[in-house]
């Protein structure tokens, strides 16, 4: 009989629950955990409190797209710095993206917590334990109510597809865990294939759908919903539909049934359009979800706007909302390393002018025909660009997290070389602007279902049609942006897609994983820009002098490999010999 000794091991056991004095949250439905002092089964089912409980260590196991105390992964750094998107500079020994990935020294032997994800070690194993002994033990709870317990029930298959789907994504088809394991049990656990991974969490959402709530209120909101499950069994089957997976040609030489389809099948796009159109047909029936409009029709209410819809709680806008705390707080080991990474020229580059015309591909930065970010009226900074830009990156010019000029230019004090901008995503203009708002990581808004829902529309029909249009160009319109260009063919349309799904979606992992499943290899191999700026005055600059720089290159550009799609499983995972396989090319 084999027994689990890997990383994996650490959610089979009840030692590994931890203290609620760990946890506050402010949330009515996150507020206790089950302690770690040894609760008995008996205990954590002995009522509805303490059954839910244990379905609260699954939802704080949830991914979360900024570092915290909870969840560091790349070495308190962000997914965007392995795109094209992002540069980190910071070259400590636990700084993910230049000890493994800039450098290429990334192995199966080498890969930890400083990794972008690291099968086994993640806690995507916990929320899974932690739900499936719901499941498993919610009818034995007394005194439970049952339609609030099946709700619960189907809560937690949610929190399992989800997590499962992090895997899927990063790793392909995983071991399946369909059940509370014990410890004592064998632990024969083989790796299932592509097809069959997408095929149990699809199963699973649809087992949940029915028995969910559409929107929870504002006392319970940041539980699994109706709309939220809908949204993710979409994003599931775009996520199987798309090119680097779903093609007559393998993604990497070495590429298997665990890692993709091996075929293309045109049923796949038409299978997530058909669950977009469920969605938004129950949107239009039910109500309650819509995009969040600007009060006036002003830059910074624009932008406000928008900053609404990623980071405020609740609203008309978030899908799935994952926390880990209740306080601005809670980000602020990333906004304490906001100085050692940076977005770069080429995404700043992507936005438009604030008429929405595109931003010239040969601007003459030396000697500007018009200000690139703001006009100075002689007594304020106008901007010059899509509000979207000064909301995801500090320009010069701008305001920063301190209510100070944005340290982006030489001549500024406290400037730090780099690629001459920094994120202001989530880090946010002033203190004032963090304080007294609980947090969140929006893993999932209806912007990105409305312009993936866009996508699927042009690859299934071979072309945009009038829905495809109108969801991009609602997105654009909240911004106040025009529409897009009518007559896009195909290839044209997904790239304006792609394109305003960097803009909207900057810095909620969203660009990482649309490189990876449309095999956007240029995209990882091309080369990447900063802007070096100089200020006509110390600390509140009104004009500015510009040079494009070339930042360092990654390993990358001359020695890509598509192995990088899908993360290398530690080798000794792997030796446990419980079922999981080696990656293509690792």
């Amino acid at each position: 009989m084999k027994r689990f000794t890997t990383n994996i091991l650490a959610v089979l056991s009840f030692a590994a629950i931890v203290s609620c004095s760990e946890i506050k949250f402010g949330d009515s439905f996150l507020g206790d955990q089950p302690e770690s002092s040894g609760a008995t089964m008996e205990q954590m089912f002995s009522s509805p409190t303490e059954a839910e409980k244990v379905l609260n260590r699954a939802y704080l196991a949830l991914p979360y797209g900024i570092p915290t105390s909870i969840n560091n992964k790349l070495g308190v750094n962000i997914l965007e710095s392995l795109t094209d998107l992002s540069q980190s500079f910071r070259d400590n020994i636990s700084d993910g993206p230049m000890k493994y990935y800039y450098n290429g020294a990334l192995s199966a032997n080498s890969i930890n917590g400083s990794a972008a994800y690291c099968f086994g070690s993640e806690t995507d194993w916990t929320a899974i334990r932690y739900a499936w002994l719901f499941i498993e033990n919610a009818d034995r709870v007394p005194g439970y109510d049952n339609a609030e317990k099946q709700r619960r029930i189907a809560e937690a298959k949610v929190i399992i597809a989800l997590s499962y789907f992090e895997m899927l994504r990063y790793v392909g088809g995983v071991t399946w865990l369909d059940h509370a394991v014990d410890v004592n049990e064998p632990m024969t656990f083989p790796r299932i294939s592509f097809a069959q991974t997408v095929e149990n969490i699809v199963a699973l959402l649809d087992e949940a759908i029915p028995a969910l709530v559409w929107k929870e209120d504002e006392i319970q909101d940041g539980r699994m919903t109706r709309a939220g499950a809908m949204a993710l069994k979409f994003k599931v089957l775009q996520w199987a539909a798309s090119p680097a997976f779903n093609s007559d040609r393998l993604w990497h030489p070495q590429a298997d049934e665990y890692t993709c389809y091996g075929n293309y099948s045109a049923e796949r796009w038409t299978a997530a359009r058909n669950a977009a159109k469920a969605f938004f047909d129950e949107v239009a029936t039910k109500g309650e979800y819509s995009l969040i409009q600007p009060e006036e029709a002003t830059h910074e209410a624009r932008r406000l706007a928008y900053r609404k819809a990623y980071y405020d709680r609740g609203g008309s806008e978030i899908l799935i909302s994952c926390r880990h705390g209740y306080q601005a707080s809670t980000h602020s080991s990333f906004i304490d390393q906001r100085y050692y990474s940076g977005p770069t020229l080429n995404y700043v580059d992507m936005f438009p002018w604030e008429d929405g015309t595109d931003f010239p591909a040969d601007f003459d930065w030396k000697h500007p025909s018009r200000q690139p970010f703001f006009n100075y009226d002689g007594s304020n900074m106008v901007p010059t660009r899509d509000p979207r830009l000064y909301e995801n990156v500090a320009c010069p010019g701008d305001i920063y997290c301190d209510g100070t000029a944005a340290p982006v230019y030489s001549n500024h004090p406290s400037f730090k070389d780099g690629s001459g901008f920094l994120v202001m995503k989530f880090v946010l203009q002033e203190a004032k602007d963090r304080n007294n708002r609980p947090v969140q990581w929006p893993y999932l808004r209806l912007a990105e279902i409305m312009l993936d829902y866009a996508e699927v529309i042009n690859e299934a029909d071979g072309r945009p049609d009038d829905t495809a249009y109108r969801m991009v160009n609602d997105v654009r319109a909240r911004v106040g942006l025009g529409p897009l260009p009518a007559g896009l063919g195909k290839d044209a349309f997904r790239e304006a897609v792609l394109r305003e799904k960097a803009l909207e979606l900057g810095f909620e992992e969203v660009r990482w994983f649309d490189l990876v499943r449309h095999d956007r290899q240029n995209d990882f191999t091309k080369t990447l820009y900063g802007l070096r700026s100089k200020g006509n005055d110390l600390n509140n600059p009104t004009e500015f002098t510009f040079e494009k720089i070339t930042l360092s290159g990654r390993y990358w550009q001359s020695n890509w490999d598509t192995r990088w799609y899908l993360a290398p499983i530690p080798q000794n995972e792997i030796n446990k010999d419980y079922g999981m396989t080696q990656n293509p090319g690792w």
